[in-house]
């Protein structure tokens, strides 16, 4: 017998300037939307050691002021998946936004909140069907 679990996915909402960095997906589920740097929480890991680890794997940006943001339930019908996703807010600190795992990511940019680009990946559509703004968070 099969049991099916949730995952446990990390967002890490990246703030410079009051834009958000976002890359557009390649190779996994939601491949051609555009998400915030994250991946799966590592066992043992806290919500914050992910968030600075996966942006830097991904960007090679360094954070800090990490923080808890929002959370949501992500049913991915088509790829038949479900994650809990953690979304993590996170100052800029230093460096260029560059694709350092090509083979998941095509490009990095900054946009403004209400500037989103389409489409986005089901878990950030969930956060803004739940009225979430990081900008608004500021802290």
């Amino acid at each position: 017998m099969v049991i099916y679990r949730p995952k446990v996915g990390v967002g890490v909402i990246v703030i410079k300037n009051n834009k958000i960095l976002l890359g557009k997906r390649l190779n996994s589920h939601g491949e051609g939307s555009w998400s915030f740097p994250g991946g799966h929480l590592e066992y043992k890991e806290t919500w914050e050691e992910c968030a600075i680890r996966e942006t830097m794997e991904e960007t090679g940006i360094c954070v800090n002021k990490v923080r808890f943001g929002s959370v949501t339930n992500d049913i991915f019908c088509k790829e038949d998946k479900h994650y809990v996703t953690i979304f993590m807010l996170a100052d800029y600190l230093s460096g260029d936004a560059r694709v350092r795992e090509p083979e998941k990511c095509e490009k990095w940019d900054w946009f403004e909140w209400e500037k989103l680009p389409d489409p986005l990946f089901i878990p950030i559509e969930n956060l803004i069907k739940n009225n979430f703004n990081p900008i608004n968070r500021l802290s």
